[in-house]
């Protein structure tokens, strides 16, 4: 079976031009197979002989082997392309692999800011200059709105009403939609717009040359403040988002209210976003149930 292996390593680099790192990916993977096969499906003694429960198999024995999802991933795409190739070549018959479902990856959730985290950042002193006060109308907005980074970055000046204490914001696809802010986060914008030293600008968040804040710089402010006054290293702005919808649903909003502030097209991902510990659960539970 390995110069079945060499065969497709080489259509791969000569007929497919792939980097040779990929090439080498390919190399490891399927070498870790055919060794599983060896030791633990000794009746297979040819290619012909794998069948789908093998794949199946396989990927059970790396999950016991403590094999993280995403690397069960790349093995199973590695072991799809290798009988692809062997089913286009006719060594094969059928791809036993293509039957097989992609194991899922289940992203960790971004870490809750405790409301005292919350406060000791949104009320940390500001030093002096429009870079302090644009960076303190950030934190604002990010808590009050949830706003995904891209869609702050991409605030334009026409987006914002500060009367109505509105915002109006184009997220995933294209979708508009209609985020309320508070009063904290409306006079943390007028206080930075006043100080910003540039003329007819367009986005609301400036960098220190007068062009739009990119996603990567807010992020590298929010770290920053981040490991400065929590000493944490594990907040981003997604950790704001996350930390606006539970602290909502804690204090009783409804999750489909949630739903269209968070700009989500599925009731499904809110869901995933917004969880509240065990202990909050059993707390509502026993003042709200007639039995508890």
């Amino acid at each position: 079976m390995e110069k079945f292996v060499e065969e497709f390593l080489k259509y791969l680099e000569f007929e497919k031009n792939v980097s040779p790192m990929t090439i080498k990916s390919y190399g490891e993977d399927l070498k870790s197979f055919l060794n599983y096969l060896k030791i633990e499906e000794t009746q297979i003694k040819k290619i012909s002989d794998i069948d789908t429960f093998s794949i199946f198999s396989y990927l059970s024995f790396l999950s016991r082997k403590g094999i993280g999802k995403r690397s069960m991933q790349r093995h199973l795409s590695t072991l799809r392309s290798f009988f692809k190739y062997l089913l286009k070549e006719e060594k094969i018959k059928i791809n036993p692999a293509s039957a097989v479902p992609m194991p899922k990856f289940v992203r960790p959730l971004p870490r809750v800011l405790q409301k005292g985290e919350i406060i000791k950042i949104l009320e940390e002193k500001e030093e002096n200059g429009w870079l302090s006060k644009r960076n303190k109308a950030i934190f604002e907005l990010l808590y009050a709105t949830g706003l995904r980074v891209s869609e702050l970055s991409s605030l334009a000046i026409d987006d914002i009403d500060l009367v109505q204490r509105v915002l109006r914001v184009k997220g995933k696809g294209g979708k508009e939609r209609v985020v309320p802010f508070g009063k904290k986060a409306q006079e943390a914008i007028k206080e930075y717009l006043k100080e910003v030293p540039f003329e007819g600008i367009n986005y609301i968040f400036l960098n220190k040359n007068g062009t739009k804040l990119t996603e990567r710089s807010i992020h590298r402010i929010v770290v920053k403040y981040a490991i400065r006054i929590l000493n944490s290293k594990d907040i981003s702005p997604h950790s704001f988002r996350h930390t606006f919808a539970t602290h909502l649903l804690e204090q009783g909003a409804d999750l489909r209210f949630i739903q269209e502030l968070l700009g989500h097209s599925s009731l499904s991902t809110t869901q995933i976003y917004t969880h509240i510990d065990i202990q909050k659960l059993i707390e509502v539970y026993k003042k709200t149930h007639p039995k508890a």
